[in-house]
Order: structure tokens, then sequence, then C-alpha cells
């Protein structure tokens, strides 16, 4: 099972909205969008973390392997394809850490069993039942919720800098409405890229 059906992954989703984000005592719509960025790619990561009946590079790319003294991404150790709906194909370039790549993917939680062949770590994805279907929309949605209430958060920060500068004379009522709108257009426009990205997902997970 995908590591993160077994944790709640909003504390990573609002890490990556409250990166570098600044206190509520200034304003910069800038700053604001790239914490919601963060928001967003976080929950994209995820979702492509959730495993459908389908094969997909993007399954085993967040994955890490041991190698070499350090922890590297596996797409840098070795090509990943997919020469049949169900089958990933993994190249490792050097045959000293075939072992380690092996071990990693078997550690990620995904539930996946690679068969080594050589250089070669073959994969072949368990079809989904209608059941665990409806499971993965649903985890899929409750992170798509987690990252709207974290891009929520940043429009909250911002609109209580605006408070701030307000209270403090440093800007007057009609500009502090003025970036009101702008701060809410933002947020819409990161909903809305929340929402299709779910979307997307959703249709994958329940295409048989």
């Amino acid at each position: 099972m995908h590591r993160a059906i077994d944790r709640s992954s909003f504390g990573w989703i609002a890490e990556e909205a409250n990166k570098g984000g600044k206190m509520a005592n200034d304003f910069d719509i800038s700053e604001l969008r790239r914490r919601m960025q963060g928001a967003v790619a976080a929950l994209k990561q995820e979702l492509r973390g959730l495993r459908t009946g389908r094969a997909s590079a993007s399954l085993i790319e967040p994955v890490h392997v041991d190698a070499y003294g350090q922890s590297m991404p596996i797409n840098q150790l070795a090509t990943i394809s997919v020469p049949e709906p169900r089958v990933l194909s993994i190249q490792v370039w050097d045959k000293a850490v075939v072992a380690a790549v092996d071990k990693a993917i078997r550690n990620s939680n995904l539930g996946l069993s690679p068969v080594v062949e050589g250089q070669v770590l073959r994969i072949r994805i368990p079809e989904l039942n209608e059941q665990r279907r409806k499971e993965m929309a649903k985890v899929a949605h409750r992170y798509a919720e987690e990252a709207r209430i974290a891009v929520r958060h940043v429009r909250r920060d911002g609109l209580d800098a605006l408070k701030k500068l307000l209270k403090d004379k440093a800007l007057g009522e009609d500009e502090e409405k003025r970036h009101e709108h702008e701060i809410q257009k933002v947020t819409d426009e990161f909903v809305a890229e929340i929402d299709t990205a779910l979307s997307a997902k959703e249709t994958e997970i329940m295409q048989v």
C-alpha cells in the first residue's frame, strides 16, 4: 500500500505551502503565489504516488535509493519505461546498485515486487478491483481537500498582513480592497488547479 495512505499528508502539503512564508506584517503577492504553488506541487506528487491498475513511470519516481553513500532519486540511477500497460521496466545503469534499487522499491510501501533480470527490474502492476478503486478515489479527494485548506491558510495570512498594514496606516482602504481582490483571484486560480488535478486522477483511478 502506498505510504501516503498510512499517514496524513496534510502536514507535508501545509509545510510546502508555508515554506519560507513571511509573518503577517508585510504583503507580497508573489510570495503568496509561491506558497500556494508549493501546496499544489505537493498535492500533485502525492497523487502521482496513488497506484492505479495501469503502469506509469511517475509511480516510482518518488522512490529514493541509498547508493554511492547518499540518497538518490531512482531516475538518476535507471531508465524507467512502460513496455506494457501494466508492466514497468527499470533499466539500472550500474550493476553495483541493482540490489539497492530493488530494496528501495520493495521498502517504498507501494506494494510492488520487482523481478530482477540482470540489470533490469520488471514490475507487474496488479489490477485493482472496484472497491480498491473507490478507496483510492477517496484518498485522492482527501489529499485535494488538504491542499485547498493549505491554499486558504496562505490566503488568510495575506489578508492578515493587509489588515495590519491598514491598521499601521501603511496603506489606504482602497489599496487594501484592491489587494484583497488580487489575493482572492490567485486563490481561485490555485483551487481550480487542484480541482483539475483531482478530476484527472479520479478518471485515471476509475478507468478499467
